[in-house]
């Protein structure tokens, strides 16, 4: 009796968000929405084109940048059919197993582009401060094996989550803060005891994005130690103008992660506005952003580009 009690008493669906407060105008929003997603999955799909196609950049640093285009393609294509199906058609509704399918996949890819952009900042390093066995420490081999290990160990570590969420009960119609379903968010909405949840979600942004985040700042002052050790000026800048991109890319990638793990972990009371804004930003500012700023500072990208839609 208890049993059925609990399963009518357990709602099957989840309320998604669009902006709070501005209800009235969704259709509105909608549009630069759409345009924010047209334009990240050409654009990265551009990226991954240039870099098949043209044999010169079969090379690590482009490698890992299409493996960034990968990761931004999954990103937003996890997040577009539920926040356009709300700004479009006000279809709020999402059920638990949908939910969670969408949690596991947009960390599974925000966790996998940590990995790649830690990638990215060994490539650097290497090619900064030991240009001489850059090729051969990064071969295409070694190179595969740690695109592997990067979606391998995302995969390892998102997996447990949706399966925690999965035994927990919801007590009443619970409505998220967001278009898109994420487990910070997810797991306060149990009536159950989620301390196991709080405290692996911890464990995996201390030991994966915090990790990693750390590895990059470590070598970029490695990289900073070896420019500033070159005596002439303009080589100094010439080799930075190198890596304006990949912290560009680091500081809007984890930026706005950071502020949305500190409001959900330590500020009780913090406004849904600002958690939706920085959400959006979070998964959608990044997929749109980061092959625009690699074509623009990035030469080989950019005349590639530009012979393209001259033929």
């Amino acid at each position: 009796m208890t049993t059925v009690n609990d399963t009518k008493f357990q709602p099957e669906v989840f309320l998604l968000t669009g902006i709070p407060g501005q209800e009235d105008i969704h259709v509105w929003i909608s549009i630069p929405f759409c345009l924010i997603y047209v334009t990240s999955i050409l654009g990265n799909s551009l990226i991954l084109f240039i870099t098949k196609t043209d044999l010169t950049l079969h090379e690590p640093m482009y490698i890992f940048l299409s493996m960034l285009a990968v990761t931004d393609l999954g990103l937003s294509i996890s997040t577009m059919t539920t926040t356009l199906g709300i700004f479009c058609f006000n279809s709020r509704e999402i059920s638990h197993d949908a939910c969670f399918a969408q949690l596991f996949f947009i960390h599974l890819f925000t966790f996998t582009e940590s990995s790649v952009l830690l990638c990215m900042a060994f490539d650097r390093f290497v090619a900064i401060c030991n240009p001489l066995r850059y090729a051969s420490i990064l071969t295409q081999p070694r190179i595969s094996k740690m695109g592997l290990v990067s979606l391998f160990r995302g995969v390892v570590l998102i997996f447990p989550l949706p399966i925690l969420l999965r035994q927990y009960r919801y007590c009443q119609v619970n409505k998220l803060s967001h278009s898109y379903c994420l487990h910070q968010e997810v797991m306060t909405m149990a009536c159950s005891d989620i301390r196991i949840s709080i405290i692996y979600g911890l464990f995996l942004t201390v030991s994966s994005v915090g990790l990693d985040f750390l590895l990059i700042l470590l070598s970029y002052v490695m990289i900073l130690k070896t420019v500033l050790s070159i005596t002439s000026h303009e080589e100094r800048l010439k080799v930075l103008n190198t890596c304006v991109s990949h912290v560009c890319v680091v500081l809007l990638s984890y930026m706005p992660r950071i502020g949305l793990s500190v409001i959900y972990r330590f500020v009780k009371r913090s406004s849904p506005l600002v958690q939706n804004v920085l959400g959006n930003i979070y998964l959608l500012i990044p997929p749109l952003m980061n092959p625009i700023m690699y074509s623009v500072k990035t030469k080989a990208i950019r005349v590639r580009i530009i012979r393209v839609f001259i033929k």
